[in-house]
């Protein structure tokens, strides 16, 4: 018994229409080209010198460190780093200092989360944005 197909389709096709096709495209896109005008005017907005910064520096910056304590930046040191009962009222002067309803919390890699948490608590009690950064 022969199985074979008697209508074979042929999967072929021609190198001469795509050719043409490609000479087709090639002679459109050299007349655009020469019909494209190079020399548009466009109106450019003058540069101001006082442009504002997009992004507003964050003062008030909470730090907490590798040993889950915290330091209350401007004005703390890393050497004296304080419990997270002590660091509320700083935390709440620093942000009123700043003017801005902002606050900056840098956590060390190996600090608890719980100890970052408690800052972002203290920030959403008091309508604050958070702003989070890590430190290696």
């Amino acid at each position: 018994m022969d199985f074979r197909s008697r209508n074979k389709v042929k999967a072929e096709w021609g190198m001469a229409s795509m050719t043409d096709l490609i000479f087709l495209l090639l002679i459109f896109f050299i007349i655009m080209s020469l019909m494209s005008n190079n020399q548009t005017p466009i109106d450019l907005p003058e540069a101001q010198e006082n442009i504002p910064p997009s992004q507003d520096p964050v003062e008030a910056t909470v730090i907490v460190t590798e040993e889950n304590q915290y330091v209350v930046m401007p004005g703390g040191s890393l050497e004296n780093p304080m419990e997270f009962d002590q660091i509320k009222e700083l935390t709440a002067a620093a942000v009123e200092r700043s003017g801005k309803l902002k606050l900056k919390i840098a956590g060390h890699h190996k600090a608890s989360y719980e100890a970052v948490f408690n800052v972002l608590a203290l920030a959403q009690a008091n309508a604050w944005d958070p702003v989070l950064a890590y430190d290696k």
